[in-house]
């Protein structure tokens, strides 16, 4: 009677859980972490990084392909893979700064399908002095086909990119130049930072 009592509040507290708590998001992050700990670090911070996926049921949305939020979460987890394997986050941990996400912006070329297999490659194409910009792309095993790019803006909080470069490689790292659609998006970020400012009245405040 007790093992059934036990087990009922197992069941009860694991479905309470999981009923208000994102758990296998942690898992997972905890997951790559240690499956970084096994690789050999990337001495290069420029190379590209790949992650290999697969769309599994849980990834579906009611057109049955993979659900455009899902892109978003599969580039988290492989930007934290790519971030730890090359030590960014370590060597901006001992500057005591952090990195959050600033913006994001995704272009779906062509679905993915359930059972589809993906390479998820991710590497950084530039940097100024507030952000990291990296490039992240989904390309189909079966054809090779990139089926969707991301851009991510990762804002060096209490730091900036270069010192955290400098700290890492132990010398000046030269910034690759800006493509011209980046500069494109980064303008982009720049002005509706702006309108979003003058609409709260933060402009008026801040002159």
């Amino acid at each position: 009677m007790c093992h059934r009592i036990m087990l009922l509040w197992f069941l009860s507290g694991s479905l309470l859980l999981f009923g208000t708590f994102d758990v296998w998001y942690f898992l997972r992050g905890l997951w790559v972490a240690l499956r970084c700990c096994f690789q050999s670090p990337i001495r290069d911070i420029l190379a590209e990084q790949v992650v290999h996926g697969r769309v599994l049921l849980h990834d579906m949305d009611f057109m049955c392909h993979m659900n455009n939020a899902r892109y978003l979460r599969e580039c988290d987890f492989a930007r934290f893979a790519h971030g730890t394997r090359i030590g960014l986050f370590m060597a901006a941990r001992a500057l005591k700064a952090t990195m959050v996400v600033g913006a994001t912006t995704i272009r779906y070329r062509r679905s993915l399908a359930l059972g589809e297999g993906f390479e998820l490659r991710t590497r950084i194409v530039s940097w100024d002095e507030k952000s990291f910009y990296l490039e992240q792309r989904f390309v189909s095993k079966s054809d090779g086909f990139i089926s969707a790019v991301m851009l991510c803006r990762q804002n060096v909080i209490r730091g900036n990119p270069q010192n955290i470069l400098e700290f890492l490689c132990k010398r000046k790292v030269d910034c690759p130049d800006i493509s011209e659609d980046l500069q494109h998006w980064i303008r982009f970020i720049s002005a509706s930072s702006q309108a979003l400012r003058a609409e709260s009245g933060l402009d008026d405040k801040t002159k």
